[in-house]
């Protein structure tokens, strides 16, 4: 016979036994247990049979590291967090994992990979996961329409001269790194998330801009010692030896001076947007002074880098703040004249070299037709044999990815000007799509934070997003954008982040609603209040 207390609800005996949830104290059953420990004793045996012993090793403090840390790691916060310090921190075509296998393996191929099958795996198993609006598919799909396009109108030419498997990686190598946009902009969901997310991109960006400074002082790159501490293979030892004006530029995580100095450069407008409205330091004079030590530091990064382009990204930048925000435009000069002063009078030779050096136009002008025909040749010594074969192929190009520009089987010269080289590659058809993919998020951007955005904070972020894209756009003319993987990344990244405001961000009533308006919390808070993670906007 049954007992009930007196005070329990008819129907709390009755009720069938509630199921625990694994790692709330149930004992895992025998079978799990047996499957686990066969699995790794075969991963062991495997690995001690093809892997040397230090590659087999490192894997085994990985799977113990693993195993301890799993409720931290497997996590989407920890994954993002994974893949931007892989970004950041571990420089491109440099290292690859210990892994015998037929190509090098790169860190940052790895985790782009990683989370592409995590997401895989949320959406099959995870009923509650839906695909979140991205805004921006249609100007990615427009550019690779007019790769492809360019592809089978040369598909039969490329054959003939062995290209197409050359292509064809072009195309796969494109195709990972735009899948860095989708996988980060699925992985945030929530305001809180984009929050955390873009504190600890910028600050990562503030601890490279550092350690460049340290290099061109102590001429010593942190990031070429990583195989010292970290497991992997060293593909390329040269040292990243260049020089301006006598003067020693600095490389940090960076494959090129160029793509330290635009990747930094990215992060100013995202670091004044966190000074005002960042979650944490929580007050506003702490963040304020946090922020701008961090602003001040990457400046000096960017200095470090000892590059003209990045002077031109800069004032791109300022002139977009300057026409549709002008008094955040004169507020930004009125602090940057005193730190460039400083500058001046500190590292006279890299200001001269990166600013004043636009005054002499001639000679500015004769720099950029050295060495013409050879490796290295300066950007106006390479329109002439460029537009010679762009006048062969004006419409299609010649095939996306057909051009070798390094090795043995190399076929065409380094242009140092990715727009130049979409047009030789997909003609002016590819350029046309290439303008789609890079200006329409910018314009999107402005109109959002000029006439839809409700909430201030939200305003004011597409609007940092859309002049750091700018930005970055802008140098397209200057240096080879898919060629120089962590800018491109970090373009990808912040263009997830722009995604989500543009998509899950406030708008007014009379605005056009997006494709899919995410569902939202019933408490709203002010606008003025600097925490947005209980606001009407954030998602679930």
């Amino acid at each position: 016979m049954s007992t009930r207390t007196a005070n329990a609800p008819a129907d709390e005996t009755d009720a069938p036994p509630a199921e625990i949830a694994p790692g709330d104290g149930a004992r895992p059953h025998w079978a799990t247990v047996a499957g686990i420990a066969i699995l790794f004793a075969a991963i062991v045996i495997a690995g001690v049979i093809f892997l040397p012993p230090i590659a087999m090793g490192a894997a085994l403090l990985g799977i113990a590291l693993i195993v301890l840390l799993r409720r931290i790691l497997f996590t989407w916060p920890a994954l993002l967090f994974l893949l931007a310090a892989t970004v950041m921190f571990i420089p491109a075509r440099r290292y690859a994992l210990p892994i015998p296998l037929p190509f090098a393996l790169e860190a940052y191929r790895l985790m782009i990979f990683v989370a592409i099958f995590a997401l895989g795996l949320a959406f099959l198993f995870d009923r509650s996961r839906r695909w979140r609006p991205v805004a921006f598919g249609w100007p990615i799909g427009i550019f690779l329409a007019t790769l492809l396009i360019s592809f089978i109108v040369n598909g039969m030419r490329l054959a003939n001269l062995g290209l197409a498997n050359t292509s064809m990686s072009g195309f796969f190598q494109l195709g990972v790194l735009l899948s860095v946009f989708y996988s980060v902009r699925q992985m945030l969901t929530s305001e809180r998330m984009v929050q955390g997310f873009l504190i600890v991109l910028s600050w990562m960006a503030v601890i490279v801009a550092f350690f460049a400074v340290f290099e061109r002082v102590a001429r010593t790159n942190v990031f070429l010692m990583l195989a010292n501490f970290l497991p992997l293979v060293v593909l390329r030892d040269d040292g990243g030896d260049a020089t301006r004006a006598g003067v020693n530029r600095a490389y940090g995580s960076a494959q090129h001076p160029i793509a330290l100095a635009v990747m930094l450069c990215m992060f100013l407008p995202i670091l004044i947007y966190l000074a005002k409205y960042a979650i944490w330091p929580r007050n506003i004079w702490n963040r304020r002074i946090a922020y701008g030590i961090g602003t001040f530091i990457v400046f000096g990064g960017i200095i470090a880098a000892i590059s003209r382009t990045a002077v031109v990204v800069m004032g791109v930048m300022f002139l977009i703040a300057l026409v549709l925000r002008p008094k955040v435009a004169l507020l930004l000069l009125a602090f940057a004249v005193p730190g460039l002063l400083l500058a001046m009078f500190v590292v006279p030779a890299q200001v001269e070299s990166m600013l004043l050096s636009f005054l002499d136009v001639d000679t500015l002008i004769a720099s950029q037709y050295t060495s013409a025909g050879m490796t290295g040749a300066g950007r106006l010594a390479d329109l002439e044999p460029a537009f010679v074969e762009v006048r062969q192929f004006p419409f299609f190009g010649q095939g996306y990815g057909s051009r070798i520009v390094v090795g043995d089987d190399a076929n065409s010269f380094i242009l140092d000007n990715q727009v130049l080289g979409i047009l030789m590659e997909a003609g002016a058809l590819g350029v046309i799509g290439y303008a789609v993919f890079m200006l329409a998020p910018v314009v999107m951007l402005i109109v959002y934070a000029l006439r839809w955005a409700v909430e201030p904070r939200h305003a004011l972020l597409a609007f940092a997003l859309a002049v750091s894209i700018a930005g970055y756009s802008a140098a397209l003319f200057f240096f080879d954008a898919f060629g120089f993987f962590q800018s491109f990344l970090v373009h990808m990244m912040l263009l997830a982040v722009a995604a989500w405001v543009y998509t899950e961000g406030s708008r007014k009533a009379s605005a056009p609603k997006p494709a899919w308006t995410p569902e939202r919390v019933s408490s709203p808070t002010p606008a003025s209040s600097p925490e947005p993670a209980s606001s009407a906007e954030a998602v679930r």
